[in-house]
């Protein structure tokens, strides 16, 4: 590997402008396919082998006729002022007005009166219009939204309160401000880790040229292969992380072996095959751990793993071919001020002829930085640091034994948005449940008399505790199937309304007994529930393939089983520790003021795989990049301690800076009004920090120090099966050390040149 990817690193130096071209011309065909694409289709939640997902199949053939249910809706929410009805005269006619002008406005498939529909409190202060549309919420223009608030505007002109709910004007897309902000932090970092611009600039070059190559090639091919507009969400994150981690720790190799005294490309040549070798590697578990959530059989998340794997693949090739390219441009200019100055005067005296034998490079040692320091700390006190670090991180984790998952929906969102406001006076005017009503559904084919079943199964549900009311069936045209509106007592994302579900369909099998009826339970609040319940039950075996494989890929890379041991539970603690830090905050309101949530409740339920998945992969990254590194030190001859400081010494700062890098990204979306995005920025930025300082830096080296020599056991058989990969570049040392020592023989039998 090492000796295969040194030839492709020099060859791409030398061939430095045809490689430039030939990434030039990928970019411009993926953005020329992508601008001629049709345009994505969008998401559709399909959940596989679940109930809800039977009830809205059997919906669709059932009652084919029953509306647009792939259109946006939105729901506005009209409230008395203070001692009125709704009903008065003045009050009526602003919403009658308001629900015929948006009747008759662009994309609206239908909007439904609140007088018609008996859709008014009890009380008499609040009523609500369902307005539904052509399209989905993505698809919608600008305009038919601008009408909808528009309009809702009008009738808060005649003396009303009104709120909008629905999906017609919610948007999960992440601000571009929090992307820049995210990139300028890491230009930052970079700057300060290198010391040079333009050495900060080639990671970020090439991130965004393999996230812009990825993305286009992704969105042309999209319609052939059945992604979707959202499909990228989670490559754009990724890549961009991985993108910037890979060229950094390539660019610091190169800086590293330039300072050595070799020549610009023989150090590009070296420096993608020890730490070109890492980056392969460690893509290869961040491609493992993507393409392995397709064990969670949702094809929208399936989708989204495979489409941030292709991305971290396009990143990994560029950092191996048009970075080295890249370096032979600016082979100076990446290097740090005074090593550039050192050249200089070199080329100075080589010019006067003031020095002409060839002497070996002699390595003058490094004025210990905090990272060499903290090493010799660490193996000086191995015991008492990994006592520390797995304190700390099972502390932080001990909430996330009260972890409730669930899927948040308006509820969570923030008091300043029209959406939370609208689920709020809804609650207040027709209950709790009102938000969250399931949807039984009648298979009653297999019944002597439809109705009778039907009629018995709403008698059922009636008696039910925790049911507030259930309306009368309605039946399909051909009179075999009914479906009918449950409105449960607490709140769509509560622990009770969860149990009633349960309670609902464990009643199932005896009506079909006494009736001979299927009764199928669905409806958002359902979908949700299942929705939890199939990703919870998918956690462990992704855990396991995961983790399982990754173990295997590390073993090869690093020959050595504890090792890979050690990677594996320390991923595990971290990411224990981050699922504490989300449940202290989000579900039991810790810093919520300073942090900005308004509401606490169950955890996304899609929050762990998806945590799980992209802090693993951000996990190996720096887990490779700092043990290749020590295990080259120690295969070259230094003693375990004395490996352990020399792999902090060379790539301690870079992991440092790809972690700090990584939570300034994360840590901008925390500042996000959205709660899933806001509770994924927290997630991600608590985890890179917990695996980066307390797993990588701290319990990874006092554990190789504990274990000594006995770190980087292999059994000899297992050893001669797996294949040796060479990642910390020892084979390129025999014939570079061989063509060394020959250079030197012949300088010294060479005639003097005065």
């Amino acid at each position: 590997m090492a000796t295969f990817l040194y030839r492709l690193g020099r060859m791409s130096f030398r061939r430095r402008r045809w490689f430039l071209l030939l990434w030039a011309a990928v970019l411009a065909a993926a953005v020329f396919g992508a601008a001629k694409a049709p345009a994505a289709p969008e998401d559709s939640m399909t959940i596989p082998g679940t109930e809800s997902q039977k009830a809205f199949d059997l919906i669709n053939e059932r009652f084919p006729d029953s509306g647009n249910s792939d259109g946006a809706t939105a729901r506005l929410v009209f409230v008395a002022p203070d001692g009125q009805k709704i009903t008065a005269t003045d009050n009526k006619g602003a919403i009658e007005h308001t629900v015929s002008e948006l009747a008759d406005g662009a994309q609206v498939h239908s909007a439904i009166d609140p007088f018609t529909a008996h859709a008014v409190s009890k009380d008499g202060t609040t009523a609500y219009a369902t307005i539904t549309y052509e399209e989905s919420s993505s698809d919608l223009t600008d305009s038919t939204t601008t009408a909808l608030k528009d309009a809702a505007q009008d009738a808060r002109d005649a003396g009303l309160t009104v709120e909008i709910g629905g999906d017609a004007l919610q948007s999960m897309e992440m601000s571009s401000s929090t992307e820049l902000i995210g990139i300028a932090a890491a230009a930052v970092v970079l700057l300060i880790t290198f010391g040079s611009v333009v050495a900060a600039g080639l990671p970020l070059i090439t991130a965004l040229l393999g996230i812009g190559t990825g993305v286009a090639i992704i969105t042309a091919l999209a319609g052939t292969i059945g992604f979707s507009s959202t499909t990228t969400t989670l490559a754009l994150m990724l890549g961009l992380a991985v993108g910037i981690d890979y060229a950094l720790f390539i660019v610091s190799r190169y800086r590293s072996e330039r300072a050595e005294g070799r020549d610009p490309e023989e150090a590009v040549g070296r420096a993608a095959g020890t730490a070109g070798s890492a980056v392969v590697f460690a893509g290869l578990t961040v491609i493992i751990a993507l393409v392995g959530l397709s064990v969670v059989g949702l094809s929208m998340l399936s989708k989204m793993g495979l489409a941030a794997a292709f991305t971290v693949l396009i990143a990994v090739l560029i950092a191996l071919t048009l970075l080295p390219a890249l370096l032979g441009f600016f082979p100076r200019a990446v290097l740090p001020r005074a090593l550039r100055k050192k050249e200089k005067q070199r080329k100075k005296e080589k010019k006067q002829g003031a020095v002409k034998t060839p002497e070996p490079v002699a390595h003058k040692p490094d004025k210990a930085g905090l990272g060499t320091r903290w090493a010799r700390f660490v193996i000086r006190r191995p015991l008492l640091v990994l006592l520390f670090g797995v304190v700390a991180l099972g502390t932080c984790a001990v909430p996330a034994l009260d972890l409730e998952l669930g899927m948040p929906g308006d509820e969570a969102k923030s008091t300043s948005t029209t959406e939370r406001r609208a689920y709020d006076a809804l609650s207040d005017a027709f209950g709790p449940g009102f938000n969250g009503p399931l949807t039984i559904v009648v298979d009653a084919k297999g019944a002597d008399d439809p109705k009778a079943a039907a009629g018995t199964i709403v008698d059922d549900l009636k008696a039910t505790n925790g049911v507030v009311s259930v309306s009368q069936p309605m039946f399909n045209k051909a009179g075999d199937t009914a479906m009918v509106q449950v409105t449960p007592s607490t709140g769509p994302s509560t622990t009770e309304t969860k149990n009633l579900v349960h309670t609902i369909r464990e009643e199932a099998d005896g009506i079909k007994a006494d009736t001979g009826a299927d009764m199928l339970v669905s409806g958002n609040t359902a979908v949700n529930i299942d929705l939890s319940d199939k990703v919870t039950s998918a956690l462990l075996p992704y855990l396991a393939l995961v983790v399982g494989l990754a173990f295997l890929l590390l073993m090869v890379v690093f020959r050595s089983i504890l090792v890979p041991l050690k990677a594996a539970l320390g991923f595990l603690l971290s990411v224990c520790a981050s699922f504490g830090v989300i449940v202290a905050v989000f579900q039991w309101g810790w810093l919520s003021d300073l942090l900005g949530v308004e509401s606490v409740g169950p955890i996304s339920s899609m929050m762990p795989i998806f945590l799980i998945g992209v802090v693993f992969g951000l996990a190996m990254d720096y887990e490779v990049f700092l043990v290749t590194r020590i295990r080259e030190a120690y295969v070259h001859g230094e003693r375990p301690g004395q490996a352990i400081v020399t792999g902090f010494r060379h790539s301690g700062k870079v992991v440092v800076a790809a972690a700090v890098i990584m939570m300034s990204v994360f840590a901008g979306f925390i500042g996000m009004s959205e709660s899933m995005i806001k509770m994924m920025g927290l997630g991600l930025a608590s985890a890179v920090f917990f695996d980066a300082f307390l797993v990588r830096m701290t319990v990874v080296p006092a554990l190789l120090a504990l274990l000594g020599d006995k770190a980087w056991w292999l059994p000899r058989r297992l050893g001669r099966i797996l294949p040796n990969v060479d990642v910390e570049g020892e084979k390129l040392n025999r014939p570079l050390e061989a063509a060394s020592a020959c250079e030197i023989r012949e300088a010294e039998h060479e005639p003097s040149r005065v």
